[in-house]
């Protein structure tokens, strides 16, 4: 660990100082310039303190490099791809935007890679689970920042109020678990988020703890037998049973956390966003990993995280790369943290994080990191496959719905993209 720690303040040394003589630091006489910077923005409840963290990892990087400003643009988290889309169409893109999509772009030519943008040292030093999902053709153009990966959250009151004494350990332990939830009146033992807001996040974890997935080597592969079967488990043991609430079609993740906050939803799979709101909601609650059907372990968890891309259209890479060095190498710019439920995407940050017994709550969220997998975020395609996830899935669990139906139709949708 202190090798890599020194290590990257090499890397600070070599990459963003050498940058400095190069007209983009923070000597005297260097020409100014302006990074454009697309970011989300929110509505409140915990973006506002990403935005703080934002705003001040900016602050800190301008003090050290004056000769860069940073105007920082943001729009509403649910409009930034289509903003993005709009802005790179009309030739306006920005020089490094935050966003969900980066392949379109990378196949088109317009990124840097990370090759372009970082020393060895700080490029390497991203968790290889989430470098490798910033990958086009075997690239990375995705900086991964802000990750999380969930875990199975459960109202421990509840629990005990139903004769629980551990979380689920299996899918028949959850079904056992939930149908004791329902007849103490819990309105919606397993808050299964199949709503428009997430469902692919919620759909890849149920995926993942069946032995299925959402991809092959060669493509999409939604009809495999393996989701089928745990589709269909869904449907028949917690939807038609009703321990999964009124209508998991409908049920966003905002709801389902709203749900849990006061105490109507005993168990759901939520990031740790959530343990500051549960915390200040006097919730008495613990978290467990996500349990693979048969019970062998736990799942392999969903990675999830903002990307970050640079744009070559401007022609600011010396800017770009100074920039971006420092916000993957400088404390003073990290935007992750407790008040933030956000996660390190390197293994440095990681390793501090863990030391720090402030951040106690975010160690077993942290230990999930490197066996995180990922959404097909590396195929063009993946911004329409997801679209039709978010459409289509719920039909699949609903009492009568077709497993196999929806997961063709998916797979159509993704091999006509």
């Amino acid at each position: 660990m202190r090798r890599r720690r020194f290590l990257l303040r090499t890397a600070g040394l070599s990459g963003a100082g050498a940058l400095a003589l190069s007209g983009c630091g923070s000597g005297g006489g260097e020409d100014a310039v302006t990074l454009e910077v697309l970011l989300a923005g929110y509505d409140g409840t915990v973006g506002t303190s990403i935005e703080k963290r934002w705003n001040a990892a900016v602050r800190a990087f301008e003090k050290k490099h004056p000769a860069i400003t940073v105007r920082v643009e943001r729009v509403p988290f649910l409009k930034l791809d289509a903003t993005l889309a709009r802005r790179v169409k009309d030739g306006r893109a920005p020089d490094i935007s935050e966003g969900n999509f980066f392949a379109p772009y990378a196949e088109e030519g317009r990124l840097y890679s990370a090759d372009e943008l970082f020393d060895v040292p700080v490029q390497a030093n991203f968790i290889d689970s989430f470098a490798d999902a910033g990958k086009v053709d075997s690239v990375q153009y995705g900086l991964p920042t802000q990750a999380s990966a969930p875990r199975l959250f459960y109202n421990k009151a509840l629990f005990q109020q139903a004769g629980l004494t551990r979380a689920p350990a299996s899918w028949a332990e959850l079904r056992s678990c939930a149908d004791a939830l329902r007849r103490i009146g819990v309105a919606t033992p397993y808050a299964l988020t199949f709503g428009p807001e997430a469902a692919e996040d919620e759909l890849l974890a149920w995926l993942l703890a069946g032995d299925g997935g959402y991809a092959s080597p060669t493509g999409y592969d939604f009809a495999a037998a393996e989701n089928v079967a745990t589709l269909t488990w869904l449907r028949d043991k917690l939807v038609v049973p009703g321990l999964a609430g009124a209508d998991p079609a409908k049920l966003t993740r905002t709801q389902a956390y709203a749900e849990f906050l006061r105490g109507r939803a005993g168990m759901l799979l939520a990031h740790p966003v959530l343990l500051a709101a549960a915390g200040q909601a006097g919730l008495k609650f613990a978290t467990a990993p996500f349990p693979k059907r048969d019970g062998s372990g736990a799942a392999p968890p969903v990675g999830l995280n903002d990307w970050l891309m640079a744009f070559k259209d401007n022609g600011r890479l010396d800017a770009a790369k100074t920039f971006l060095t420092f916000l993957f190498t400088s404390p003073a710019a990290r935007t992750y943290g407790s008040d933030t439920g956000t996660l390190p995407a390197t293994v440095s940050d990681s390793e501090e994080l863990q030391e720090d017994r402030s951040q106690r709550a975010l160690w077993p969220f942290v230990h999930q990191l490197p066996d995180a997998e990922f959404h097909p975020v590396g195929l063009r395609s993946w911004g329409t496959v997801r679209g039709a996830v978010r459409q289509r899935i719920g039909e699949a669990v609903a009492p009568g719905g077709s497993p196999s139906d929806v997961l063709e139709a998916l797979d159509l949708v993704g091999s006509s993209a």
